[in-house]
């Protein structure tokens, strides 16, 4: 029986020190990319490998570019559409959390998620598409660690250059030219709300992009000068 506690709390202190370690490596990746930017995100790799089990060769499209060379209509609308709170909140929308527990309630299936842009920046840069407990934890450790060390800005700007906007398509400057062939810093308020409604969806939106969406596409341009931008 002494034998078995001994070797519990051992298996315990290892698995602790397990845990520790993880969080210390991401850590010190959320502090390197305070200053440097993401080449590469969890995302970009999962997307890779998925692309070249069909064609081998096959490439990412993403072209890091600073924050002043996004437009601001495009900040706006992902603002809008994604986390109109952004620049209020901690990291977590709890009233954005609450609506869509309700909504999911509702609905009797998951509709709406209430992830903040943090959030689902801190997924994109070390996680998987994949759904649990356990990640949602990890996630907000995650986004806790981002919220802590970098400022709104920084985030934001990480944000629309490392998300996903198509098939293999990912950050503003290779969503502008793969869409409209034209830099991130031009794009106007329509072309902007319009890849911001993508954003739940991109892959499948950018084949079948309905007149649902287009018109939700509408409501977005129609009130994304209020978004407020760090």
């Amino acid at each position: 029986m002494k034998f078995l506690l001994s070797w519990a709390r051992r298996a315990a202190l290892l698995l602790l020190l397990v845990i520790l370690g993880w969080q210390l490596w991401l850590l010190g990746w959320v502090l390197y990319w305070k200053q440097w930017d993401p080449q590469q995100t969890s995302f970009m790799r999962l997307r890779l490998t998925e692309l070249r089990e069909k064609q081998p060769q096959a490439t990412l499209k993403h072209q890091w570019v600073p924050y002043a060379r996004i437009s601001l209509h495009l900040k706006r609308a992902v603002v809008a559409a994604e986390d109109d709170r952004f620049v209020d909140h901690d990291g977590f929308d709890w009233d954005g959390i609450q609506r869509a527990l309700e909504k999911n309630q509702k609905r009797g299936r998951a509709v709406a998620g209430g992830s903040t842009i943090s959030q689902q920046l801190a997924k994109n840069l070390f996680l998987t598409p994949s759904r649990s407990y356990l990640r949602k934890a990890e996630e907000a450790m995650i986004t806790l660690m981002i919220e802590s060390l970098w400022d709104k800005q920084r985030i934001l700007e990480v944000y629309l250059n490392v998300v996903e906007w198509g098939d293999g398509v990912f950050g503003a400057e290779a969503a502008a030219r793969h869409y409209y062939r034209i830099p991130a810093a031009s794009l106007g308020p329509a072309q902007a709300a319009r890849l911001a409604v993508m954003l739940p969806n991109p892959r499948r939106y950018e084949k079948n992009f309905t007149p649902r969406l287009a018109a939700h596409a509408a409501r977005i341009q129609a009130r994304m000068h209020y978004s407020s931008l760090p």
